[in-house]
């Protein structure tokens, strides 16, 4: 399917919910493209104390990829963020945060196939998702191995990063990719927030999971 054919994500499919989570209610938006559903994609965000939200561009670009295949694109706010409760967490309560959201999408759309996505802190929260969960697929985009302890992904997850990522240089990706045999796919003159390849970044992202 070629990129310009993904079915746009009209207002009218955006739903804005409060799920509960550990540290309390967790703001979430969900798109539901309606059947047949391919799966869900939860997406997780960047860094909530660097300003990361569910709005974040590279979020809400995978939001619309997922979207536009079939996918029931999920996207919480973390704990302390928006209208979420709680507080910064290191990334271990925002890992409990999104099970708790993956158990309520599972419990409301049933045993579809799930797609963990995520973006820089949101990327190395999902590695600690998926040592609990069995995702079909992962992609991780800017994954920030250099500032968390990502753990290691089921084979052929995939990684997108930027040639020229300020924030987390392409050989930290590197080296934690290689003891895995881990490909990465790297977007040539990308830098962490993939200023003017968001589209590229789609395509990628499109051609994997389609």
């Amino acid at each position: 399917m070629p990129l310009t054919d993904l079915r746009p994500m009209p207002p009218s499919t955006l739903e804005r919910l409060v799920v509960d989570g550990p540290a309390g209610a967790l703001e979430t938006d969900i798109n539901d493209p309606g059947e047949p559903r391919r799966g869900i994609a939860l997406i997780a965000h960047p860094n909530p104390v660097q300003g990361g939200t569910k709005d974040n561009k590279v979020v809400t670009t995978l939001a619309k990829t997922f979207f536009g295949i079939g996918y029931v694109a999920i996207r919480p706010n973390f704990r302390g963020v928006g209208a979420s409760a709680g507080s910064f967490d290191q990334g271990i309560g925002e890992t409990e945060d999104i099970l708790a959201v993956a158990r309520y999408a599972q419990a409301r759309f049933g045993d579809l196939p799930l797609l963990l996505a995520g973006f820089s802190f949101g990327a190395f929260v999902q590695t600690r998702v998926a040592q609990t969960l069995s995702p079909e697929k992962m992609v991780l985009v800017g994954p920030a191995v250099n500032r968390f302890p990502a753990a290691t992904v089921p084979p052929g997850t995939l990684v997108v990063h930027g040639e020229v990522d300020d924030v987390v240089p392409l050989a930290a990706v590197l080296d934690w990719a290689r003891p895995q045999q881990l490909p990465l796919v790297v977007v040539p003159g990308g830098e962490h927030f993939f200023h003017g390849k968001l589209h590229i970044l789609a395509q990628i992202v499109q051609r994997h999971c389609a």
